[in-house]
């Protein structure tokens, strides 16, 4: 896939995932939320030739990221997104975690787009 349609998947998986929260499929849009912060993710990785296969390597990224513009927001953003993807195993989050961390990985997601270049 090209980094466009990394960041068009990105996107895609918000809108799923407010749609799946408020059908109540909280495992689901959990899932897809930590799906869209990896792909927009993914998107900057594929465009500036980072590796980008493993998981490890997706941290490495955000961290190089938040490095790169001295925005720790670029790290602890993929950070809070994880919880949701161990969410989606487990239902482990409380109501109020959700509420909280829901808006902090959409602005993530729309931060790490908004630094692809072209």
């Amino acid at each position: 896939m090209t980094e466009q349609e990394y960041a068009q998947c990105a996107r895609r998986f918000l809108v799923d995932s407010d749609r799946e929260f408020a059908a109540g499929e909280r495992q689901q849009a959990s899932e897809k939320l930590y799906g869209a912060a990896n792909e927009a993710l993914t998107a900057i990785a594929v465009q500036r030739g980072w590796k980008h296969r493993t998981h490890r390597d997706m941290k490495n990224a955000a961290q190089r990221l938040a490095d790169e513009h001295d925005d720790p927001f670029l790290s602890t953003g993929f950070n809070t997104a994880e919880k949701f993807h161990k969410n989606f195993f487990h239902d482990e989050m409380e109501d109020y975690e959700i509420e909280v961390d829901r808006p902090y990985v959409h602005r993530y997601v729309n931060r790490v787009l908004a630094l692809m270049v072209g």
